[in-house]
């Protein structure tokens, strides 16, 4: 009796891998492009849940809070009343966006803010806009 051996030829192989490449290179090209959008959504979400957090901790302790900003980071602040000054409890640095802010708003414990504060986060993919309004409402607007 005689076997046939059979099994995918070297061309074959060579065929099927390079279709492969060409398919994991274009959707690696299409998921890059993506990345600047995520950026720009994370960052934007981190801001406004860290602007929401500043808020209810402002009330929940009783003291003032303040949320300042730089170009790619931002801080997280209480004022300490016995020294008469603020304190930096927390720092973030954000990756692929760029941020400006007319203003740092301060939290009161009554959950208001002072320092009404415009904050645009952009990137190559586009542009978002955090209000807020003296009574202490956040809102994200895409620009």
């Amino acid at each position: 009796m005689n076997k046939r051996i059979r099994g995918f030829s070297l061309i074959e192989v060579v065929i099927s891998i390079t279709i492969l490449g060409l398919i994991i290179a274009l959707f690696s090209y299409s998921f890059s492009n993506q990345a600047p959008k995520y950026q720009l959504k994370k960052a934007t979400w981190e801001i406004y849940s860290r602007l929401n957090y500043a808020r209810y901790k402002a009330i929940y302790k009783g003291m003032k809070y303040k949320v300042s900003f730089e170009s790619n980071s931002y801080m997280l602040e209480k004022f300490d009343e016995h020294n008469g000054e603020w304190k930096t409890e927390q720092r973030s640095f954000l990756d692929g966006v760029r941020i400006a802010a007319n203003n740092s708003p301060i939290f009161h414990p009554r959950g208001t803010v002072s320092n009404l504060a415009s904050i645009t986060i952009t990137n190559s993919h586009g542009q978002y806009k955090i209000s807020i309004a003296i009574s202490g409402r956040i809102k994200v607007t895409e620009m």
